[in-house]
C-alpha cells in the first residue's frame, strides 16, 4: 500500500511543475516519471527496500515521498537543461531567445 502512497505523492509535486520553465529531460513526460519513480525508490530506501503494507502506512509515508520527487525533479531538471544548452536550444533564457 506505501508504494502506491509513493507513486501518488511523487505524481502530486509533479503537478507544481507548470511554474517552471520545460526544462526537464524527456519533457513533461519525462518529469512525470521523474518525480514517480524517485519518489518510490526515495520510500524504499527510507525503508530499509521493504514496502509497508497496508496496517503500517500512515501519513509519515506519504511525506517521506515529497524529497524523493523533489530530487527526482531537480536531476531532471539539471540534466535537461545543460543537454538543451549543449544542443543550443534557448527557451528565452536570454533576450534573443525570447521573442
Amino acid at each position: 500500500m506505501s508504494l502506491l502512497v509513493w507513486i501518488m505523492m511523487g505524481i502530486a509535486v509533479w503537478h507544481f511543475t507548470i511554474f517552471v520553465p520545460d526544462r526537464f529531460w524527456g519533457g513533461i513526460v519525462g518529469a512525470f516519471l521523474a518525480a514517480s519513480i524517485s519518489a518510490a525508490l526515495f520510500g524504499l530506501l527510507v525503508n530499509g527496500g521493504s514496502i509497508p503494507g497496508q496496517s503500517d502506512t500512515e501519513i509519515t509515508q506519504a511525506l517521506l515521498a515529497i524529497p524523493g520527487a523533489a530530487i527526482g525533479l531537480a536531476l531532471s531538471y539539471l540534466y535537461g537543461a545543460r543537454v538543451d544548452r549543449q544542443h543550443g536550444l534557448d527557451h528565452g533564457q536570454t533576450r534573443a531567445g525570447s521573442h
